[in-house]
């Protein structure tokens, strides 16, 4: 099994890789049935997407997607959205986003999917807008090292 990327929030100075299973255009095409199909580019990347989130103003904001689907070439956020080509409000995302900040402090050795950083920020949005940032910070104390 392979660790997938991560997705990428910019977040005031910070640009942090999302934990595995924060998607939240995943949680669009789901909503939405809109189907389109991925080139499977990687077995680090079995969505066939990169999708690039933004935090500004208390609003969760697609800013970039980069991909390709089949038949029909490179994807975009216009491809998605035509309507909103440069940058779309997440309006049908609720959930936590999660993102490890600083430095490692204990590698799961395999898959990446259980190391802990030094932080951890976990972002609640409701519709697109973050009601609550939380950080988490992580010692090696606390971890039994």
């Amino acid at each position: 099994m392979t660790a997938q990327d991560p997705e990428i929030l910019l977040y005031k100075e910070h640009r942090l890789n999302m934990r595995d299973g924060c998607e939240p255009l995943a949680d669009y095409l789901k909503i939405t049935g809109a189907s389109p199909k991925f080139v499977i580019s990687s077995t680090a990347l079995w969505r066939g997407y990169m999708a690039t989130w933004e935090i500004k103003n208390e609003r969760l904001y697609l800013v970039c997607l980069d991909g390709e689907i089949y038949e029909q070439g490179p994807a975009s956020i216009a491809t998605i959205f035509p309507d909103y080509p440069d940058r779309v409000f997440a309006h049908w995302y609720s959930g936590t986003l999660s993102a490890p900040q600083g430095e490692l402090l204990k590698s799961d050795g395999m898959f990446g999917f259980d190391d802990i950083y030094e932080r951890d920020f976990h972002f609640e949005v409701e519709r697109g807008v973050v009601v609550e940032i939380r950080v988490r910070k992580n010692s090696l104390s606390e971890l039994g090292s």
